[in-house]
């Protein structure tokens, strides 16, 4: 899903920031990087809050004999019919389901399927017209069918069950283990609450669908469906695939017929239903289209209407076009994670319904282009497992950062790469679970920073690694290779190495299968009589819990006018590395790339920072330097810096260095009053002129600024306004 530490990657941000990120869609907590937390004051002073069941997760201790391995396939699940109705009153989902399955390599006489809290009516063998009653047991979780002789993996057979799924009536901690597991949701079922519409939802990941339709759980079960959705004339229906037609049924009801042909895992499956305004759009010659409730419909294109680039792009990239028949976008009410990808139709929580103010302060496109690179990555080719589930989330990750390349250049993606490199690092977990990881005490544990931020930013490393071209190449063939199956952390490396030539298990081993991150002391020194330069980096991670790496890196050594990248391989403990260098340089900058996941701590002064500000290319290499700035503002040239950030082509550069007017005498201050009434009102980020406003009020109380609040009263973003408020008091 997209977003979800403990409820799928919802990548949850506060005024446009990444402030909170439930992401992960799974993340039913809120958190404030504490890392970025002492820079977006402003942006922290008044978050959006999305209240979640909680949940109680209990890490297995180390070394605990648990193995979550793939689940054993003993039955494929060919094709899965279903044809549904809904009782409101009661949120029942009455349905039919008649399932094509065949044994899937053993001989069989028996069908075990999920089926969570039903009521069953009847269990046939379908015979051509003739229905055959099949005898059967049931748990209420469980149902075991007799068939009607031994199967071999070439004879097919249909199944019909008749039955009634009750997902309110699942008892919390005995059915389900949270109240967000309940598969399928109807929101304001009575029409009480004028507030909000009545929809039918569903969510299946990781293995709720079960609590609706009959069917085998587990990310490895691939099938095609048809859904029949039989739904009161005034709403609308979503499923997957295509809608090849509907049918009035002459008492109020329309059934509508969802056909996808493509082989998807069962847990993509999904429905909507409500009031919903469709405003399409194409891609080549494919539908797009955004379901939105009316209220929301003029700004539906606002918000999603760069998916179809966003199509081209990826499909671009990988070499690989968009692989399904239609993309549909939905907003629904009380979702219970931030969105999830099911195949052609994601579902997003009722944070997309925006404004064209708010669309301003967040966008979620973030979120739009996770769950679309899902696409490829969790629903093309789908984890086998959930142990191995970074080959879903940590692309999907990955897929943001792309987009904000593509579309907005390296620095703003590498601003992505940094917030997810500070969600991580930030988490102190004790152990730390590795990335791909069997020993898991719950399933839903896979939906964390672990998979998603760090499992981004690792796939990040492989790319710098191996070059763009061959990275993208290995992708193109993982791909191809398991269209429409599954896959383990293994294939991925297979094909990575049958592109590039190389053997990659020493960057899987220490990145994928491993825990932890290095944490690096860096310093330099010059000898003139030598006339060398010495770089001394130590590894000073706990060996004992996290390997010694492997790290592949670039240093560039700046000395007046002339940079020279130097090429270096750490991979000692202690390692030192000697360069020849007439004259002392100006600045050493190791991992040039800034592509490194790790803790660094470098010994570097004043001057070298504002050197490296000043002259080192990079997003990073300038937030690096103006954050170790901000902590020498006593000096003054390190606060001359800082205030010539104020004009950096970087938003989040521009934010950060406000924190420095504290700090500025009263004629600094007032040789930058302009400059902040400036970024007020003319800055393209609402973020940042939110922040120079509160600095104007804060600091320039004996300063008329009526003008300038006037203005800012008036601006399109929310968070501008309060901002405005809060000032004016």
């Amino acid at each position: 899903m997209n977003l979800n530490f403990a409820v799928k990657q919802m990548k949850f941000r506060v005024n446009g920031i990444i402030n909170n990120k439930l992401m992960l869609m799974k993340i039913k907590y809120i958190l404030c990087y504490p890392i970025l937390a002492s820079i977006l004051l402003l942006a922290c002073s008044a978050p959006r809050m999305v209240n979640l069941d909680p949940i109680t997760i209990v890490e297995n201790s180390k070394g605990a004999l648990v193995y979550r391995g793939s689940y054993t396939q003993t039955t494929d699940i060919i094709n899965t019919r279903l044809d549904l109705s809904f009782d409101w009153d009661s949120a029942y989902v009455i349905g039919k389901a008649t399932i094509l399955a065949k044994p899937y390599f053993y001989p069989s006489d028996q069908l075990v399927l999920n089926a969570n809290g039903f009521r069953l009516n009847s269990v046939s063998l379908v015979n051509g017209d003739d229905m055959k009653p099949l005898r059967y047991t049931y748990n209420g979780k469980l149902l075991t069918i007799s068939l009607d002789k031994i199967y071999t993996r070439d004879q097919k057979y249909t199944i019909f069950i008749d039955y009634v799924a009750m997902p309110n009536k699942l008892k919390v901690g005995e059915d389900i283990a949270s109240a967000g597991d309940r598969g399928i949701y109807f929101i304001n079922r009575d029409g009480k609450d004028k507030g909000k519409p009545r929809q039918i939802w569903t969510q299946g990941e990781t293995e709720c669908n079960s609590n609706w339709f009959p069917t085998i759980n587990g990310s490895q079960e691939k099938m095609t469906q048809e859904l029949n959705i039989t739904v009161p004339n005034e709403f609308v229906s979503l499923s997957n695939g295509t809608l090849e037609f509907s049918s009035m049924n002459g008492d109020g009801t329309r059934t509508d017929s969802w056909r996808q042909e493509q082989p998807h895992s069962t847990y993509l499956t999904m429905l909507a239903v409500g009031d919903f305004v469709i405003t399409r759009d194409t891609w080549r010659d494919k539908e797009v289209s955004y379901y939105t409730e009316p209220a929301y419909a003029s700004t539906a294109k606002l918000v999603f209407g760069k998916t179809p680039e966003m199509m081209e792009f990826f499909s671009n990239k990988l070499g690989i076009e968009y692989p399904w028949d239609k993309y549909s976008q939905i907003v629904v009410r009380d979702f219970v994670s931030g969105a999830m990808e099911n195949t052609t139709a994601s579902v997003f929580f009722e944070g997309l319904n925006m404004s064209e103010g708010q669309y301003l302060d967040e966008n979620y496109e973030d979120i739009i282009a996770h769950e679309l690179f899902h696409h490829w990555f969790g629903n093309l080719v789908t984890a086998e497992s959930w142990a191995n589930l970074p080959l879903n989330e940590s692309f999907a990750t990955y897929g943001e950062y792309l987009w904000d390349e593509y579309k907005y250049g390296r620095d703003q993606a590498d601003l992505k790469g940094f917030e997810d490199m500070s969600v991580y690092i930030s988490n102190k977990r004790k152990p730390e679970p590795d990335v791909i990881r069997f020993d898991y005490s719950d399933r839903e544990q896979m939906f964390d920073e672990i998979s998603y931020h760090k499992g981004g930013r690792i796939l990040h490393m492989l790319r710098k690694t191996v070059g763009d071209e061959a990275f993208f190449e290995s992708l193109k063939l993982y791909l191809n290779r398991h269209t429409y199956k599954t896959a383990e952390i293994h294939e991925l490396r297979l094909a990575f190495e049958e592109i590039t030539g190389m053997d990659l298990n020493w960057f899987f081993n220490q990145w994928f299968l491993a825990s932890g991150h290095p944490v690096l002391s860096i310093q330099n020194s010059y000898d003139p009589l030598k006339r060398e330069i010495n770089v001394n980096i130590r590894q000073n991670q706990n060996l004992s819990e996290t390997p010694l790496y492997r790290i592949p890196m670039a240093i560039d050594i700046y000395t007046g006018t002339k940079v020279e990248r130097k090429e270096i391989i750490l991979e000692r403990q202690n390692q030192s590395f000697i360069f020849p260098s007439l004259s002392p340089p100006d600045l050493v900058n190791v991992d040039a790339e800034k592509y490194i996941l790790a803790e660094k701590n470098e010994v570097k002064n004043m001057q070298e920072y504002i050197f490296q500000y000043q002259n080192a290319p990079l997003f990073m290499d300038r937030i690096e330097a103006i954050m170790k700035l901000k902590d020498m503002k006593e000096e003054a040239a390190a606060r001359k810096v800082m205030v010539s950030a104020f004009k950096d082509k970087n938003w989040f550069v521009r934010h950060t260095a406000l924190s420095v007017i504290e700090n500025l005498s009263d004629d600094e201050r007032k040789a930058v009053h302009q400059t902040l009434q400036d970024l007020a009102t003319k800055d393209k980020v609402s973020q940042v002129r939110a922040a120079a406003v509160e600095k104007l009020g804060k600091y320039y109380r004996m300063t008329d600024n009526r003008e300038v609040f006037d203005q800012t009263a008036k601006d399109k973003s929310p968070i501008v306004i309060r901002a405005t408020t809060a000032v004016k008091k």
